[in-house]
């Protein structure tokens, strides 16, 4: 290739996104973060000296690099196996295998063996052994489940990129999961509740969830998500904001893709489809309706309210800490 020759990339956007993550964050490997800018600096349109000379690397590594990435896009910019002492696995290495792990083979088999993953994935057996290991996964003892199973075509890139904020803090950031909880009634469990009774009001309670300290944000109104998410964006205003929601339309609606489009501070993720798992205020909610929810009995609207918010502000006070989140099982669990 002649000396200097620029390689034209275009990035899709979650490609970008990931890339980003990786470049910034301050406990990602060196070499990911190396080569996330190569690409980086590439795709914004910079000569190979000054790619090589931001990047740390030399320009022949530069070039080998881009080149990888045209041919392969993200799955390029991995190590290849290798001979001796095994390298540390990446997040999104260790979900491909394992979503892999838990189909059926093309050749009509019921289940993986590890030389087949192995082979399939492009891995060394001992990755692939400690891949399944550490995640207690079993193909030969698999069970059929909807964790993972999601439609969305851009699973992949959408999980990493959030995989990734939750496993590699970025500095001067704050991730927060955002969520609600709609349609909470009084007088709450009809159990309790003698033959006739009224309800007295309905309230929305929407959350968010610091992911990196555990500290909870909430409040109960009649207020749209948007005037919520602007709340929590003047709340915070040293710090660049990465939101993870739902996918779903409500969250997606132009007025509130427009005004985080604008925001210089702001950064959403959505969860692939039917993955809302991905997003850890799921936990919280689930905490937060074994409480409060099951069993409650309110005679007004207000007082509903008040025991929901003085829940919310006790909790952050003595009990928040950060989940420790296990994507392989498809499971949550507290630290």
């Amino acid at each position: 290739m002649p000396r200097g020759k620029r390689i034209a990339i275009t990035l899709m956007k979650e490609e970008q996104k990931t890339l980003n993550i990786w470049a910034a964050a301050g406990k990602t490997e060196q070499r990911y973060v190396q080569r996330a800018k190569v690409i980086l600096y590439s795709a914004a349109g910079l000569p190979l000296s000054e790619v090589s000379r931001r990047s740390g690397l030399s320009r022949q590594n530069c070039t080998r690099w881009r080149m990888r990435f045209l041919e392969e896009r993200m799955d390029g910019l991995y190590d290849l196996p290798r001979k001796g002492r095994p390298s540390v696995i990446p997040p999104e290495v260790k979900t491909k295998v394992t979503m892999l792990a838990s189909t059926k083979p093309p050749d009509g088999s019921n289940q993986w063996t590890r030389q087949a993953l192995a082979k399939a994935m492009g891995l060394g057996k001992t990755t692939v052994h400690r891949i399944l290991h550490e995640g207690n996964v079993k193909p030969h003892n698999k069970v059929e489940h909807w964790y993972g199973k999601s439609p969305d075509p851009e699973f992949e890139e959408k999980q990493a990129a959030i995989l990734g904020l939750y496993l590699n803090p970025l500095e001067n950031a704050l991730v927060l999961c955002v969520d609600q909880k709609s349609q909470l009634q009084t007088p709450g469990n009809p159990q309790h509740l003698a033959g006739a009774h009224r309800r007295s009001g309905t309230t929305c309670l929407l959350a968010a969830l610091s992911v990196h300290d555990g500290d909870m944000a909430g409040q109960c109104a009649d207020r749209t998500l948007l005037g919520f998410l602007k709340h929590l964006y003047r709340g915070n205003p040293r710090k660049h904001l990465y939101i993870i929601m739902d996918n779903v339309n409500p969250y997606k609606h132009k007025e509130v893709t427009d005004w985080a489009n604008a925001r210089r501070r702001l950064t959403i993720h959505f969860t692939p489809t039917h993955t809302s798992w991905l997003s850890q205020v799921e936990i919280w909610f689930d905490m937060f309706t074994k409480d409060v929810v099951r069993g409650g009995i309110w005679k007004s609207k207000k007082q509903m309210i008040d025991q929901i918010m003085h829940y919310i502000r006790h909790y952050t006070e003595n009990r928040a800490h950060p989940f420790a989140w296990t994507y392989i099982t498809g499971k949550s669990q507290v630290i």
